[in-house]
């Protein structure tokens, strides 16, 4: 939406990195069986702007577990909304740690 934008119509990259988040978000709960919250994002590359009325598609994968955490791969690609040729945007690697009720790091058991 307009509001999420910088002057040139672009969409603002803290606004994708929170949509980025949210899918990482998704898959690190699922994958634990309960809460998982962001703890580094690295790598993040932005590749081509977004701009207003894009299709914007989000697609996060685990890339490695370990005994807390979980390291996710996400990756943010754009289309316009009547085209069918979609670009990468942006990239990076969330990492998450599983917790549990008293906001401790716990074990993730597969």
């Amino acid at each position: 939406m307009p509001a999420d934008t910088n002057p040139y119509g672009d969409i603002f990259g803290g606004w994708l990195l929170s949509m980025m988040d949210s899918a990482a978000g998704t898959v690190a709960a699922r994958y634990s069986k309960g809460r998982a919250v962001t703890i580094a994002v690295d790598g993040m590359t932005f590749h081509r702007p977004v701009r207003v009325g894009d299709v914007l598609s989000v697609y996060a994968e685990i890339a490695s577990v370990g005994r807390t955490s979980m390291k996710i791969d996400v990756a943010a690609w754009s289309r316009t909304r009547d085209g069918e040729e979609s670009f990468k945007v942006t990239h990076a690697i969330f990492t998450f740690v599983a917790i549990d009720g008293d906001r401790r790091p716990r074990v993730i058991n597969q």
